[in-house]
């Protein structure tokens, strides 16, 4: 019976979990971003987020501790170097999950799993997003334009367009010219 066993086994024995962890783990660590699937990224979130938060101390008890699980020189030296002082302020939560769809082979769902202070993308100051400026004065009916053409003179003041449908699904558009100031004036 499984009461109260939180720990997702993914499919495999504990050693072939415990050094897939662990490699998957260095590979974020060193890449920064890795894609595999929501299980997995679940599973090493919940791995890797205890060991971020020992390098916070640089210590040689935390780095021995860090490379137990490891396993990994390279990754051990970037996580104490670059990382932790990057993730210093932050509280926890240092990393997110992505999902981005299903796999073609088995339609597996499939994820990124990124270190939160390395998105270049999430990081960058959006610009503030300036409002459109309304151009309703501007815009003209292609009727009306048409009508215009036509009339030389005539204005939007001065012109009313009707749409006449027919019963076979035709629609025909008739414009009539109001006489005002405008056009006594052209006369």
């Amino acid at each position: 019976m499984r009461h109260g066993d939180k720990l997702n086994n993914l499919g495999r024995k504990t050693a072939h979990r415990k050094s897939m962890l662990a490699n998957m783990a260095s590979s974020l660590i060193l890449h920064k971003r890795i894609a595999t699937t929501v299980a997995k990224a679940k599973a090493l979130r919940m791995y890797v987020e205890p060991l971020l938060t020992k390098s916070k101390d640089d210590s040689t008890h935390s780095r021995r501790t860090v490379f137990a699980y490891l396993k990994s020189k390279e990754a051990v030296d970037m996580l104490f170097k670059d990382i932790s002082t990057k993730i210093a302020d932050r509280p926890g939560g240092y990393t997110r999950i992505l999902k981005t769809g299903a796999r073609l082979g088995d339609n597996a769902d499939m994820c990124l799993i990124e270190l939160v202070d390395y998105n270049e993308n999430m990081l960058a100051a959006k610009a503030p997003v300036k409002a459109k400026a309304s151009r309703r004065g501007a815009k003209k009916k292609a009727t009306e334009g048409t009508a215009e053409k036509s009339t030389g003179k005539a204005s939007k003041k001065d012109e009313s367009t009707d749409n006449i449908s027919f019963g076979n699904g035709t629609t025909e558009t008739q414009s009539t010219s109001i006489k005002g100031k405008n056009d006594a004036k052209s006369e």
